[in-house]
């Protein structure tokens, strides 16, 4: 008998969802453990892979698993290892093999990918992307990250991490300083953080504007006070959103130029800005974009539900 259901495991920075998921994207039941509590990447796994365990072994489900799949930051589909993960204690400083750890605690076979690649088979599986070969999503969190799918596959390249359109440089004279290191990346302008980075430069640029953001300087700003904001009107609100949507319009322009997706879905909090963000996007991409390719590509905002998408677009892989 086929086997009926992929375990999904989104690890995030700070805890790591856990969720069965049957092949019509259905989550069945769902766990989750801390990320970063632990000495070793060895640890974690085992800790992880005694949970899987235990999910499965709760719910009847031996011998029904077909695998798992795990979206994970700095995740290489090749070779199943997390490469030097800034933000998880345990994988900074050296690669953690994950995949071979993770089949070694439960005996099932794994896969692993970046939270964005998920995201982008998540589409591709249960979402906008359905019956789509060609697409791209882009996902606009504290970061910008990006997963490629071309000819109905994902683009990882040679050593299975390309596809980092975050970290394309949009300023090359004097740019934001990005959390890569380098300068000028789209994700320093264009992710959550980014907007409210725009907004504090802009409230220390222009201290005599009216603006409902002046209000809350008494903590620190948020893209959502900044929606918030735009959503009622504030006219430095909607100049921010104005000027994020431009560039990453532009940075569309490019992105269609080399790849030619039939969409662009945009996915994660800033995303449900919808209109603030999509009108300049569009206004940006009508002004720039080559002529052979205007009105090809649909800019279409995710409709999977925010909790459920990151355990649906890791158990995608295991799916593959």
């Amino acid at each position: 008998m086929e086997k009926q259901y992929v375990i999904g495991v989104d690890m995030g920075g700070t805890n790591t969802a856990i969720g069965v998921v049957d092949a019509r994207g259905t989550i069945l039941c769902r766990s989750k453990i801390p990320t970063g509590n632990y000495a070793t990447g060895e640890e974690y796994a085992k800790v992880l892979g005694a949970t899987i365990n235990k999910l499965i072994e709760q719910n009847d489900l031996k011998d029904k698993i077909k695998g798992i799949g795990m979206g994970a930051p700095d995740a290489n589909m090749h070779t199943g290892v997390i490469e030097h993960a800034a933000n998880i204690p345990w994988a900074k400083n050296k690669p953690v093999p994950m995949a071979d750890l993770l089949t070694a605690e439960t005996g099932l076979p794994c896969k692993l990918t970046n939270d964005a690649n998920a995201a982008a088979l998540g589409e591709k599986h249960y979402g906008s992307a359905k019956g789509m070969k060609d697409f791209m999503v882009i996902t606009l969190g504290t970061g910008l990250g990006s997963g490629i799918v071309a000819n109905g596959q994902l683009v990882v390249g040679h050593d299975g991490l390309a596809g980092e359109l975050g970290h394309v440089r949009m300023v090359r004279q004097n740019g934001r300083v990005c959390g890569c290191g380098r300068t000028g990346c789209l994700e320093a302008y264009c992710s959550a953080t980014g907007v409210a980075r725009t907004a504090r430069e802009l409230l220390e640029q222009y201290p005599e504007r009216k603006t409902a953001l002046q209000d809350i300087l008494h903590r620190p700003l948020t893209s959502e006070d900044v929606s918030k904001a735009a959503e009622q009107g504030d006219e430095l609100a909607l100049e921010i959103f104005d000027f994020t949507g431009k560039m990453l319009g532009d940075a569309f322009c490019d992105f269609i130029t080399f790849s030619s997706p039939q969409a662009i879905i945009l996915f994660g909090g800033l995303a449900h800005a919808g209109d603030l963000l999509l009108k300049p996007i569009e206004a940006a991409m009508e002004e720039q974009i080559l002529t052979m390719y205007k009105g090809k590509t649909k800019i279409i905002i995710s409709q999977l539900n925010d909790d459920e998408a990151p355990i649906l677009g890791a158990g995608a892989i295991a799916w593959e």
